[in-house]
């Protein structure tokens, strides 16, 4: 278990998402297991580029959204915060429509930073995108 509150529950950070780009574009969590994180994001006029594919910004808000979100997870919320420092996108597969999901689980997990592999597939378990997230822990 990787999470800082060792019971935590899905339910207990999905307010996180709340006012924020992840909302806007229909960003879900959908699933926290001991050592990764899941959510979904429609393919829709929100989310697609002048072609009608999926855009790679949408991927990489979903991408950070999972990394962000998890870092705040491992943390000691009353003594650190995490911000996003790098983020990398390869888009591998265009998508049309339906959903796609993204599982972030960590590749580094350290004291001043934390390094996310986060992978994004369509409804036909397809790989869309792979991202690599760095985030920076900072002391509040």
């Amino acid at each position: 278990m990787i999470w800082f509150k060792k019971d935590l529950q899905l339910e207990e950070f999905i307010h996180l998402g709340n006012n924020t780009m992840g909302e806007h574009i229909g960003i879900v969590f959908t699933e926290l297991g001991t050592d990764f994180i899941k959510a979904s994001m429609p393919v829709d006029a929100r989310t697609k580029q002048p072609y009608g594919l999926l855009h790679g910004g949408a991927s990489c808000v979903l991408a950070e959204t999972l990394g962000s979100v998890a870092s705040a997870m491992v943390i000691d919320p009353e003594k650190f915060i995490c911000v996003g420092l790098e983020i990398n996108a390869n888009h591998v597969r265009g998508v049309r429509e339906g959903r796609v999901t993204g599982i972030a689980t960590p590749l580094h997990l350290g004291a001043t930073t934390h390094v996310w592999d986060i992978k994004i597939h369509d409804e036909r378990e397809k790989l869309i995108c792979v991202s690599r997230l760095t985030v920076a822990i900072l002391k509040k």
